[in-house]
């Protein structure tokens, strides 16, 4: 997974008190409620009312699998709100949140170092301020690139300026990620 947003998802997924509805018709049941109308479960997904109301009632069981990946992907969206919000907040406040990636890291250093990009597998705490901004940036609709920008940011202050003992000047740069992997 080389996406730093499925990844902060995956990562609330692990805080989950109750497993996510596994059948369609429990997880359609659980949009209707949510949304409070089959009409908008409806748009939602891109389907008609009429094929939500025969999942409610289990006429249909087994959805198309592009419905099936909407449909998980909803439900995983908006499963135990509260549950994510407290570990978000844990982890911004107390806690922070330790990253594992293995991704190409590129320098703008002093003339006569190295700067050439390398592979690297790098496995970090990040401090609460950096878990605050990553979670405030996804949640206010940050692109990817904005996402990677922080990361950069925090693993340049921790990793490489070692919380600024060294390597002042340096800037990171973070790319062709290979996979990230959070944890809070």
């Amino acid at each position: 997974m080389s996406d730093i947003s499925d990844s902060l998802s995956k990562a609330d997924e692990l805080h989950f008190t109750r497993p996510v509805p596994k059948s369609a018709g429990a997880q359609m049941r659980f949009l209707v409620k949510q949304l409070k109308s089959t009409k908008a479960v409806a748009t939602t997904l891109g389907i008609s009312q009429r094929t939500v109301e025969r999942y409610v009632k289990n006429q249909i069981k087994q959805p198309k699998p592009e419905l099936a990946a909407r449909l998980e992907a909803e439900v995983r969206r908006r499963w135990q709100p509260l549950v994510r919000k407290r570990a978000r907040e844990q982890a911004a406040r107390t806690t922070g949140l330790v990253i594992e990636t293995r991704a190409r890291f590129g320098f703008t250093a002093a003339p006569g170092t190295t700067d050439d990009g390398r592979m690297r597998r790098i496995t970090q705490h990040l401090p609460p301020e950096y878990a605050g901004r990553l979670f405030t940036a996804q949640e206010t609709g940050a692109t990817e690139t904005q996402l990677r920008h922080i990361t950069a940011e925090a693993l340049q202050e921790i990793y490489f300026k070692d919380n600024g003992a060294r390597a002042g000047s340096l800037l990171v740069e973070f790319t062709d990620i290979d996979y990230v992997d959070i944890a809070f």
